[in-house]
């Protein structure tokens, strides 16, 4: 368009231009001769010619700089609107991106479409997005690799604290445990959520020794407590001393249930002597742990312990434990599970 408005002022320049030219020499072959014109005490001479095509040419450059004047209007008032049209493009970034943004807008269109658009919560879509603009493209296609659990490096400047940041922080931890060893390492710099996920991952994957270098790191919750002691059971060899497993549980505040899950876990990974004492010291600083040494205890045959232990013990916790002893007084060899104990 902006190329159609210059050929036609060209050519209506050209054209008047000639039209002057033709009227100039078709007056002049009719040799009128000369006009005087006299004004204000002002005299000028010239050929009828000249005076017949000067108000030509005047209305012709009033005509001139009027088309220039309002073409170059509407040439800034383009302008403005390809810039807010990219602004806009930048607007629609931000906002998939949970960046703040401070973006002026020119015209008063613009504006309006901007203001609402602010006020709206923009999601990118699960399908293929395409549109003329390329890094609009790249934007969206970064931020669905993201939302696919895909870490992405490139086109994708966001705040870690986000929650774009942040998945995608995950999805580097996800796919590069070394970076998740980094993450716990350096805890004190993450949020606690981000750290646990790594710490996760760091658990998944590490062996016990590096394990045991950087747990000490974390905030260990309920959940994290439990996936260590697993991950302790897993690798007894090279995984925690009784005093160490006691500093754990100390912390947090394990159900009847979770140490008797532990317990059954444990069993067969520990030394017997190692085991029996580890849950006598818990449960004497745990009173939730009491149910699971019993079990242990019955579980290796401690009857004598198991009885010092039941003594003055009331509760139907402890029933089970203490018919499986008169049981077994009796001769009659019975099991935990077949007296219905959980």
């Amino acid at each position: 368009q902006k190329g159609k408005k210059k050929m036609g002022l060209k050519s209506y320049i050209i054209s008047t231009i000639l039209l002057i030219i033709v009227l100039f020499g078709f007056v002049h072959s009719l040799e009128l001769g000369e006009y005087t014109l006299s004004l204000f005490g002002f005299s000028e001479t010239l050929p009828v010619s000249v005076w017949f095509v000067l108000p030509i040419i005047f209305l012709s450059l009033l005509t001139y700089i009027h088309i220039i004047f309002y073409g170059l209007i509407n040439y800034f008032k383009l302008r403005l609107v390809d810039s807010d049209l990219d602004n806009m493009v930048e607007l629609i970034k931000l906002k998939l991106l949970n960046k703040e943004h401070k973006i002026g807008f020119r015209t008063r269109k613009q504006k309006e479409l901007a203001n609402i658009l602010t006020q709206l919560n923009l999601e990118v879509p699960k399908e293929i997005f395409s549109s003329t603009n390329e890094e609009l493209n790249k934007t969206v296609a970064a931020i669905q690799n993201v939302n696919n659990g895909i870490y992405v490096d490139k086109n994708l400047k966001v705040d870690e604290k986000s929650s774009l940041g942040k998945q995608n922080l995950i999805n580097k931890i996800n796919s590069q445990v070394d970076f998740a060893v980094d993450i716990v390492k350096k805890a004190e710099k993450y949020d606690s959520d981000i750290v646990k996920v790594a710490f996760l991952k760091s658990l998944s994957e590490k062996s016990m020794t590096t394990i045991k270098k950087i747990y000490k790191n974390v905030n260990l919750d309920k959940e994290l407590t439990i996936k260590l002691l697993e991950k302790n059971i897993e690798n007894s060899e090279f995984g925690f001393e009784n005093n160490e497993i006691l500093e754990l549980v100390k912390n947090i505040k394990l159900s009847k249930d979770d140490y008797i899950q532990l317990a059954k876990k444990y069993k067969n990974s520990l030394n017997p002597d190692v085991l029996i004492e580890l849950f006598e010291k818990i449960s004497q600083e745990q009173e939730e742990a009491t149910v699971a040494y019993l079990y242990i205890l019955s579980e290796f045959e401690m009857k004598d312990k198991l009885r010092e232990n039941l003594a003055n013990r009331e509760g139907n916790d402890f029933a089970p434990f203490k018919a499986l002893i008169e049981l077994k007084d009796a001769g009659k060899h019975y099991s935990l599970e077949s007296l219905s104990y959980n």
